[in-house]
């Protein structure tokens, strides 16, 4: 009985001192994996919020950028990392549509995850060669209809490959798709005039498109975006109901604890609101998605909604990736 005792006052002993708990929580600086290269729309968010959380939390939030695969590399990572709060994902929107590309992922994409807050939600923009001879999104779709148009995007798997796929859908059109790896090498032919069409992250066509060298005819967000006012929301120029905005999500380990993830989400929602992040995403073109978004639950809901979105998209386009 004396035995058991010790035993058990031991274990309790361990657990108050557990680096762990909220209390000592962080005690030493925290990895947020952004699973794209260094530079992308992602890792430009990564590093705004993990600045201001860094600040918050009083402990070093370090960007480590674990690229491959859609993402998978980096998230696989964190879903195999102690649940501890020590390691962390920010990811896109293929936290959702890597599992219905990838047939055998190492993790599951949903289970394995705690889900934190959404925090931004990028529009993209469905933009044209300089001189394409369509001036709005009607003739646009008219002209793709009518003609062998080249439809570039960022990589198979990517935000910019899928809206690519909600285009073709929502216009019954043939198109001559374009792969390429990442957005510079896409848009720098798009803006030499080898390729015609391309949709992708208005992180990334903002300054091309106010400095007229690509044309745009459309936002994929439900409103339109402040920076550039001028431009409609596909809706609103004639593709009803469509949308593909990439959302960005932040996630812990499956296990982490409450206690944990409810600081790690208290850093995320000020460092959302700090005019600082706030005025520099405004500048590539997004904002911070509503307070009410920042919560667990919230993107829990998202996640679920945003899968059932693209397996159909997904399915229908018999897309399967190695």
């Amino acid at each position: 009985m004396n035995a058991k005792l010790a035993a058990l006052s031991c274990l309790i002993g361990l657990a108050a001192v557990s680096p762990s708990s909220a209390q000592t929580y962080p005690s030493r600086p925290i990895t947020m994996i952004v699973p794209f290269a260094a530079g992308g729309p992602t890792d430009v968010v990564g590093r705004l919020i993990a600045e201001s959380m860094s600040e918050h939390l009083k402990a070093q939030v370090v960007v480590e950028n674990v690229g491959g695969a859609s993402g998978t590399v980096g998230a696989g990572r964190v879903a195999r990392a102690e649940p501890d709060g020590y390691t962390v994902l920010l990811n896109n929107m293929s936290q959702v549509t890597a599992p219905l590309l990838y047939k055998q992922l190492p993790y599951d994409a949903i289970n394995d995850f705690e889900p934190i807050g959404l925090v931004v939600d990028v529009a993209q923009t469905v933009v044209s060669k300089k001189g394409l001879p369509a001036k709005d999104l009607k003739e646009l779709v008219a002209y793709v209809k009518a003609n062998n148009v080249s439809l570039a995007n960022a990589g198979r798997g990517s935000g910019s490959h899928l809206c690519g796929l909600l285009i073709k859908r929502a216009t019954e059109a043939t198109v001559n798709e374009v792969p390429y790896r990442g957005t510079g090498p896409a848009i720098n032919d798009m803006l030499g005039g080898q390729v015609d069409v391309m949709c992708d992250q208005i992180t990334n066509t903002s300054s091309h498109i106010r400095g007229k060298s690509i044309q745009a005819y459309c936002v994929t967000s439900k409103k339109r975006v402040p920076a550039l006012a001028e431009l409609p929301t596909c809706n609103e120029a004639g593709l009803p109901g469509f949308e593909a905005s990439v959302w960005h999500g932040f996630y812990a380990p499956k296990g982490t604890p409450k206690d944990i993830t409810a600081k790690l989400n208290e850093a995320l929602q000020v460092a959302l609101k700090n005019e600082k992040v706030k005025t520099r995403l405004s500048e590539l073109g997004t904002e911070p998605v509503p307070t009410g978004d920042i919560s667990p639950e919230a993107l829990r809901n998202h996640l679920k909604m945003e899968s059932e979105k693209w397996t159909s998209v997904i399915s229908s386009a018999k897309i399967a990736l190695e």
